[in-house]
């Protein structure tokens, strides 16, 4: 990202950014603010830089890695665009606009129990009264929830990197970047490369395959056979994500003939975005949650399933944050 004449005009304001981000950490440094810590060991998950860099994805890979060591998981997240901030737990038929399109699809793709809430605190205490088997929780997009007590922390960056290592909103950085990464911190890369100095771990990032959305509602796995089937089609690709793009790439990788519908972030899909004569559509998991298979009339919806492969090494570096054994 370059430092522009925008990005220069912005500057200023980037410093009372700075001015504010300083004094709030200062705060809880010198004991004028407290993180609360909750009765089980947190792990939270985000990022430096403002939008989309894989957190949902991770938080999934998380949740499967903590449950093959034995632990019990449970997710705590904000839930972007809900029309409240009170605490709220996720239910299978909870509407995503009641609780955020990411929470909801994290419950469905794990199982896990997720509770949303502008408080994380808050909601990770509902989320153990509610689930008192949950031994271990993970805070999603908790990075700079500086109240939340956590035992290790997951920065995860794309291939933005820090960008022009300016703050917002002269830069993309929601955090001054130190030399190092700060302690109880694993970092890792979902772009099949290190982009920042610090030592990281890189994620193989993949499409686990496709499936109608009703068999995706009904719980089927994906299948990257049925790829075949849209071989020599013309399909539609519609993603309301930050960056849409690789999105789109992974689909022509995967070698489908798509034509790119790029949508907001976390769009509502109140009215669907596409042709009613469209014949083929693919979306992704974070849409799909909004879309009931019965208002898609003769168009088949299909929904890309994205899967993270967490390496072995940076598993080893967070578990010698995390008991050895989950409590019992």
């Amino acid at each position: 990202m370059q430092r522009g004449v925008l990005a220069r005009l912005l500057l200023p304001v980037s410093w009372l950014y700075g001015a504010a981000v300083a004094a709030r950490a200062a705060l809880f440094r010198h004991g004028l603010k407290h993180a609360s810590r909750l009765p089980v060991p947190v792990v939270v998950v985000g990022n430096m830089v403002a939008g989309g860099a894989g957190k949902t994805p991770t938080v999934i890979a998380l949740t499967q890695l903590l449950r093959s060591r034995g632990f019990t998981p449970g997710i705590v997240s904000r839930g972007y665009g809900r029309p409240s901030n009170e605490v709220a737990l996720v239910q299978d038929s909870t509407p995503a606009s009641q609780v955020g399109d990411e929470p909801l699809l994290m419950h469905r793709r794990t199982s896990a129990p997720v509770a949303v809430g502008a408080d994380r605190v808050g909601a990770g205490l509902a989320l153990l009264r509610r689930h008192p088997e949950v031994d271990i929780v993970i805070s999603d997009d908790g990075l700079q929830h500086q109240r939340l007590a956590r035992d290790a922390q997951v920065i995860v960056f794309d291939e933005r990197g820090v960008g022009n290592g300016w703050l917002l909103p002269a830069g993309p950085l929601r955090e001054p970047v130190t030399q190092s990464a700060p302690p109880r911190s694993v970092v890792l890369y979902n772009t099949g490369q290190a982009t920042t100095p610090w030592h990281g771990h890189v994620v193989a990032r993949r499409l686990a395959g496709i499936s109608l959305l009703s068999d995706w509602w009904a719980g089927k796995p994906a299948s990257d056979s049925a790829f075949a089937e849209l071989n020599g089609h013309q399909v539609l690709a519609a993603a309301g994500l930050a960056r849409p793009q690789r999105f789109f790439d992974m689909l022509r990788k995967a070698g489908l003939s798509i034509d790119e519908l790029p949508l907001p972030d976390h769009h509502d899909f109140v009215r669907l975005p596409w042709p009613a004569n469209a014949v083929d559509v693919i979306v992704t998991e974070k849409d799909a949650v909004k879309l009931n298979p019965e208002d898609m009339g003769a168009t088949r919806v299909w929904v890309a399933t994205l899967d993270f492969e967490l390496p072995p090494a940076f598993a080893s570096e967070l578990m010698q944050w995390l008991p050895s054994h989950p409590a019992t």
